[in-house]
């Protein structure tokens, strides 16, 4: 049997255990209310108690202080669709059926707010939509400030930067039934972390007589790139550092030159637009390091934060000019890696842990807590034994995948992307090079480490149902 098969069968058997504990191993005889926050776009190296001296997100920070944060949390599938559709499904892209377009989920079991729904819960949408069907169609009872497409503008509009925008045209507030409020703003307005704050706070103030999993999802800090209200100023482009691994220009094509991301700027990348849209780019995520401030603050004074799981993380990463590219749909670390922070009772204070899990693990980490039966088809792992220090380890390695244009894995400080269209592959030591800047595929001293990491990316892929492994 291969190792990943039978890691698949060990680990699923392990939560099985798991999930048959009671909840009060993490110190509560009830279940507890849950916040699951999560941004559009968001580089894992935005977190200024992360390591970033130039951000200013003291919310996150508190988060980060207050709670426990997995510093190698992954999107295996870096693109909005997929990744959302993997967080709700805990399921791959292949098992899921949004791997390609047309990125329409096919979700036959359970779906992460169902079961929450199932142990006795209120589920809560708030903020984009952008998962096929609607939120009440995927266990969402009631929905607030729910964003999602509508209809193109008749005139273009403008970024901060003067560029056309391609990223939510058209898109308005709206009800789950579809009635829709544009007086409200036409794609994305300056302000509008406040209108998701404000409904995710009406939720949090209403009189519970069950717990609640409410769930916010932010559009920060996607493009359009739109300084929002107080922090038009607060850095400066000329200041920003550029990125570590910033290149003018990508060295082949990875599988999306021609993708809308990758259009906002020129090539090459001139450093100029990269410092202007990092500066804007950070104001955005500042004003929704505020508003979740202010969901925080509405928490403490519903006296309800004792008994409220809070999580915050993001749907993938971003390059803004790393590796001379602009978009998400990538491998590298800046992209793949997200920020993933756990905050409440039974969640370990002040801890980081660096064991490799997915976005996908969420759901299974809350059927754990709520003490659910395993469901079969998730494909997910529970990251609970991890922060009861049970474990030190989820999984031997990481697979990523776009498309039918990139394949990686990520295992014990090495990481190899190959690009099947391009007819590339890259190979990093991450211990030594952690931006990825030095490939050393065709160094003869680490071509076992390249067949070692290829053979066992191309067993989990073909164990998993992807077409390229057969």
């Amino acid at each position: 049997m291969p190792f990943t098969a039978r890691h698949t069968l060990f680990t699923q058997s392990f939560i099985l255990i798991c999930c048959s504990l009671s909840f009060c191993n993490i110190g509560l005889a009830q279940h507890p209310n849950v916040i699951f926050l999560l941004s559009d776009d968001q580089r894992p190296d935005t977190i200024g108690a992360l390591g970033n001296d130039v951000i200013q997100t003291p919310n996150l920070d508190r988060l980060v202080r207050e709670g426990s944060v997995f510093t190698q949390a992954t999107c295996a599938n870096p693109l909005c669709v997929p990744s959302r559709a993997e967080i709700l499904s805990g399921q791959t892209g292949f098992r899921n059926g949004v791997h390609v377009p047309p990125l329409k989920p096919d979700m036959k079991h359970i779906t992460w707010p169902q079961a929450m729904k199932a142990a006795g819960y209120n589920t809560y949408w708030v903020g984009k939509w952008m998962i096929a069907g609607r939120p009440s169609t995927r266990g969402y009872q009631e929905s607030q400030g729910l964003f999602s497409s509508g209809t193109k503008p008749e005139l273009p509009q403008f970024d901060d930067a003067g560029r056309e925008v391609t990223g939510y045209r058209g898109w308005v507030f709206q009800t789950d039934e579809g009635q829709r409020f544009p007086e409200q703003g036409i794609g994305l307005t300056p302000g509008i972390e406040k209108k998701f704050a404000d409904a995710a706070i009406e939720f949090i103030q209403r009189e519970h007589d069950k717990p609640y999993f409410l769930h916010v999802n932010f559009t920060a800090p996607h493009d359009p790139l739109l300084a929002p209200p107080g922090w038009e100023n607060n850095y400066s482009p000329k200041r920003m550092p550029l990125p570590k691994n910033f290149k003018p220009q990508h060295p082949f094509d990875h599988g999306n030159f021609k993708g809308r991301d990758e259009l906002l700027n020129p090539l090459p990348r001139k450093r100029g637009d990269i410092k202007r849209d990092l500066a804007t780019y950070y104001a955005v995520i500042s004003y929704m390091d505020q508003q979740i401030g202010r969901i925080l603050d509405a928490l403490d004074k519903s006296g309800q934060a004792d008994n409220t799981i809070v999580v915050f993380s993001s749907d993938h990463g971003l390059a803004l000019g790393s590796h001379g590219l602009m978009g998400k749909q990538n491998m590298y670390e800046h992209t793949i890696n997200v920020p993933l922070i756990f905050k409440g009772p039974g969640i370990p204070q002040g801890e980081r842990f660096n064991a490799q899990c997915y976005l996908r693990d969420l759901y299974p980490t809350f059927m754990d807590i709520t003490n659910q039966e395993y469901n079969p088809a998730i494909e997910g792992t529970s990251l609970m034994p991890v922060l009861r220090d049970e474990i030190d380890e989820v999984y031997p390695f990481i697979i990523g995948y776009f498309k039918n244009s990139q394949r990686m894995i990520r295992m014990q400080g090495w990481k190899l992307i190959d690009y099947p269209e391009a007819n590339e592959v890259q190979l990093f030591h991450l211990g030594t090079d952690p931006h990825e800047l030095k490939n050393l595929v065709t160094n003869p001293k680490f071509q076992s480490i390249a067949e070692q990491l290829r053979e066992e990316m191309h067993t989990w892929l073909l164990n998993h149902g992807d077409p390229l492994a057969n």
